[in-house]
């Protein structure tokens, strides 16, 4: 047999690029195998530190999607920015909920996933030596899009007596000169906090001042308690000049799983957007699409619904708090609650504590942030019953 290695005969080598070697660690893999591993010892464990929907898509919208999929037209390639129809149905959702006005065509681009997104927009907008705003804690995944873009990262800290919102008086003006692009994120991952309308104000105003392009991350906003509706960064006047909002069907609709989201606002950054997908996907399966407007487009009680559902166990949740003796501020948005950890401990020692003892997984407020130390966030993603269960089995370890 002819040997074709041809050469010295050493090893071949793999040389990745090197900005793969510039990636954060994904910190939540980590916190997967911990709790697969108290899982696999054959311990009951209550999951809590992760953001995934435990409730199934509303059967309306897997219908469609089922119908859709016997039809011959979506078995080819999609048009490369998606089907009008679903551009044309997130324009009308903003419009019902927001009185916000997007022309479907230019101002809305379709995304796999809000991540997918986020990604993008530093792709598009930063390369080396520029500087990225992002909260701190925030969303780990706002880090890699940087990372990827080869730019740097200044943290803006958000802090309870802040109410966990940036204060942006405290950016150093060197910071701001060399700053193109911002991450805004309420209701937050992870601190659940929300922002009001006023805030916004003085976003738009500070972005055209300082030429800062607004990346403002909605994911949970159809998510809000108390009968408040959180607000829109596109419903300030000036907010589609100077950037764009990115909301997902993820936790709206329970369809994480689906991967449909939006960018919506700045024309111009919706173009780039655009593009930039132009030379990397064809759109979404069609069947989807048709599924993901039905969602946006028909009766949204179901929203509703979720969103009561979420009320109910976070107030089950703070009664069984209560109970123990651990004092935290109850979430005004987001599926999210926000706790600090016992006098003395730090966020990851705690986390493993309650994973080893009490086999209830929580996320390390450390893994969003140097600012999320001293916290754990809990996902308010499994039944009232479980979530009470959860905190009687903190409580036997008298930490409170």
């Amino acid at each position: 047999m002819q040997n074709n290695n041809h050469g010295t005969g050493s090893a071949f080598a793999i040389k990745p690029a090197g900005i793969m070697n510039q990636l954060p660690e994904q910190f939540f893999a980590k916190l997967v195998q911990d709790v697969n591993r108290q899982v696999a010892a054959g311990h009951d464990v209550i999951n809590l530190g992760q953001g995934n929907p435990d409730q199934p898509t509303p059967s309306h919208i897997v219908e469609e999607l089922r119908e859709a999929a016997g039809n011959p037209q979506y078995h080819k390639y999609s048009p490369f920015s998606g089907y009008a129809f679903l551009k044309e149905a997130a324009a009308q959702r903003y419009k019902e909920d927001y009185d916000v006005d997007l022309d479907p065509e230019t101002e809305v681009a379709i995304l796999f996933g809000g991540k997918t997104g986020l990604i993008e927009i530093s792709q598009i907008m930063l390369e080396a030596g520029d500087v990225c705003l992002v909260p701190d804690p925030g969303y780990p995944d706002y880090w890699s899009g940087v990372a990827l873009a080869g730019a740097e990262m200044a943290f803006m800290p958000l802090t309870e007596d802040h109410a966990y919102l940036p204060d942006y008086s405290a950016i150093a003006p060197e910071t701001l000169e060399r700053a193109k692009l911002m991450f805004l994120n309420y209701p937050n991952n992870p601190t659940s906090a929300t922002a009001p309308y006023s805030f916004y104000e003085e976003t738009v105003q500070f972005a055209r001042e300082h030429q800062i392009v607004v990346a403002s991350d909605f994911a949970y906003g159809a998510i809000g308690f108390d009968g408040q509706q959180p607000v829109s960064f596109l419903q300030v006047p000036g907010a589609k000049e100077v950037g764009v909002e990115f909301y997902t069907l993820s936790k709206t609709y329970n369809m994480a799983g689906w991967r449909v989201a939006f960018a919506l606002g700045n024309k111009e950054i919706i173009r780039l957007i655009n593009l930039m997908q132009d030379h990397v996907y064809v759109s979404l399966f069609g069947g989807i699409q048709a599924a993901a407007a039905r969602a946006l487009t028909d009766d949204q009680q179901c929203v509703t619904d979720l969103v009561a559902m979420y009320e109910s166990r976070r107030n089950a949740f703070f009664e069984e708090l209560d109970q123990i003796g651990w004092k935290a501020e109850a979430p005004k948005g987001s599926f999210f609650c926000w706790l600090p950890v016992p006098e003395g401990m730090g966020s990851r020692e705690f986390a493993t504590l309650l994973l080893e003892q009490a086999h209830v997984a929580v996320a390390p407020g450390i893994g969003f942030g140097t600012k999320g130390e001293g916290y754990v966030r809990i996902g308010l993603l499994t039944s009232e019953e479980r979530l009470r269960e959860a905190v009687r089995r903190i409580g036997k370890l008298n930490l409170f």
